[in-house]
């Protein structure tokens, strides 16, 4: 049996890939901070699935915790098959109005947590000839929006430079980037959504389920779900400078785009 390892595991996008992958007979690392909801959430697969479910209790925004995923992905004894990097979360408020605390703290999470982590598992993969990474972004890599989407163009502009230089070494990587996802992500940053319209919101599920198919065929990243894909198209065409207006205010409207 295979093992993958899921940070951010104890909802929205995290959660499905766990419920997922539990399903299809793979052994679990759960990753989180909170104790007792990895607990539960291990407990359920298990029972449910019959798998191993190994609970790593780890915050990202920290050296300790970061360490402590990093020491696990290292772990060749018991090594870890696919990586999904998945933890993140949201700042409420445009530049400025953030504290420079929060937004240093976000970069710690979706940069350099995901640089180590995917460092430390694709080393042991490489050795092994085989293996996986989802790292997960967001729709907001391809468009102006302040540090979230910057930090999550790092990741799809990190993740396609890291899966070219591994091609041919058995290990696969691949950027997801979801839209608007229902999770828990834009009720912890105290967004508001209720004007996003209801065509615009994706289902965690059907997203883990497109972004696996993608993973399998190769892809480097991923966007899924056929709307969004039109969507990113005529950003492409739009003038930049226009773009940067209408996703600022969309910004300061709905909050940020992700999971």
């Amino acid at each position: 049996m295979t093992t993958a390892l899921i940070t951010g595991a104890t909802a929205g996008i995290g959660a499905a890939f766990a419920r997922r992958l539990a399903a299809e007979g793979h052994n679990l690392v759960l990753v989180a901070r909170d104790t007792k909801r990895l607990q539960e959430h291990a407990t359920e697969l298990h029972d449910r699935h019959g798998i191993e479910a190994e609970v790593l209790t780890a915050d990202l925004s920290g050296e300790d915790g970061i360490t402590a995923v990093e020491k696990r992905l290292g772990d060749r004894k018991n090594p870890v098959d696919l990586l999904v990097n998945n933890a993140g979360f949201g700042n409420k408020g445009r530049f400025l109005e953030v504290s420079m605390a929060d937004e240093l703290t976000m970069l710690k999470v979706h940069c350099e947590a995901v640089l180590r982590l995917t460092a430390a598992a694709t080393a042991v993969m490489r050795d092994r000839g085989r293996g996986g990474v989802v790292n997960v972004a967001s729709v907001a890599a391809f468009v102006p929006r302040g540090t979230y989407g910057a930090s999550k163009a790092w990741v799809v502009q990190f993740t396609q430079g890291a899966a070219r230089d591994l091609a041919g070494s058995g290990v696969r990587l691949m950027a997801l980037c979801p839209g608007f996802v229902r999770t828990e992500f834009h009720e912890r940053a105290g967004m508001g959504t209720d004007n996003i319209p209801n065509w615009m919101w994706l289902d965690a599920d059907k997203v883990v389920e497109a972004g696996l198919a993608d993973l399998a065929r190769g892809k480097a990243v991923s966007i899924p779900d056929p709307r969004y894909k039109a969507l990113m198209g005529m950003a492409k065409l739009a003038p930049r400078n226009l773009l940067g207006g209408v996703t600022s205010k969309t910004g300061r409207k709905y909050g940020r785009t992700s999971r």
